[in-house]
């Protein structure tokens, strides 16, 4: 059976989402997605959060035909590395080959998303080619520039790797935009898993001109809040 997965989005326990969990799951609900992997960025929260309230279940099946994949996008030292399927401690900042490691030890994939794009931390190709990722994320709906999926997609298919389409989604409205169609009989996290390492059909759609906005504003004012908190760590050490 098909399962149409977005496999990277993000709630307000990211520092730049603004959508609930609850939100997320309504709205990928309506749009006729069986579910989808939560990645905030550098924090288990989100999934914490939905384990607490029984929406995601410990065995990996699915809760009320939904599932929700454990995830979590890391920051580190090379760029943005998604583990899906896998909780991982704070890594921010971690070489990418140690966090692989770690995603591996988990039972997790290791998946970079939006690579080669500038302007988004993704992993570049210096890094990829010795890193021992699972698969590549080569249609992103939220990059900067659509010729880095193109790059993305050229360097799977160069290297063979299996292949991702996801939103990025930082609100609700944007959940489904792009979603990868997974065909497996075992409709549980260990299914889902296994089927990503295999080929499958992607579903490749650009989020809207108000969407990219409502990213963009959002980035702008995670940014923002921090330089206050920066000034004060500096002041405070003397900096």
């Amino acid at each position: 059976m098909p399962f149409k997965i977005d496999l990277h989005t993000h709630s307000f326990f990211s520092g730049d989402g603004v959508s609930s969990p609850e939100q997320n799951i309504a709205a990928a609900r309506a749009k006729g997605l069986d579910g989808f992997a939560l990645t905030d960025h550098n924090t288990n929260e989100g999934v914490d959060y939905l384990r607490a309230k029984g929406l995601i279940r410990e065995d990996g099946q699915a809760v009320d035909g939904f599932l929700i994949i454990p995830g979590v996008e890391v920051t580190t030292a090379e760029g943005h590395l998604l583990s899906i399927g896998a909780s991982l401690p704070f890594l921010k900042g971690h070489p990418a080959q140690e966090v692989c490691d770690l995603i591996h030890e988990r039972g997790g994939l290791a998946i970079p998303p939006h690579p080669y794009d500038l302007f988004r931390a993704g992993i570049r190709f210096s890094t990829l080619e010795d890193l021992p990722i699972d698969a590549l994320e080569v249609f992103n709906a939220a990059t900067t520039l659509r010729r880095y999926n193109r790059y993305a997609f050229k360097y799977a298919q160069e290297r063979g790797l299996p292949m991702t389409a996801a939103s990025d989604a930082h609100h609700h409205a944007a959940i489904g935009t792009a979603y990868t169609i997974l065909n497996t009989e075992d409709f549980s996290l260990g299914g889902i898993l296994a089927q990503i390492l295999k080929s499958n059909e992607l579903n490749q759609e650009y989020l809207t001109p108000k969407d990219s906005v409502r990213k963009t504003w959002n980035n702008w004012m995670r940014l923002r809040r921090r330089r206050p908190q920066s000034t004060a760590d500096v002041s405070k050490n003397g900096g």
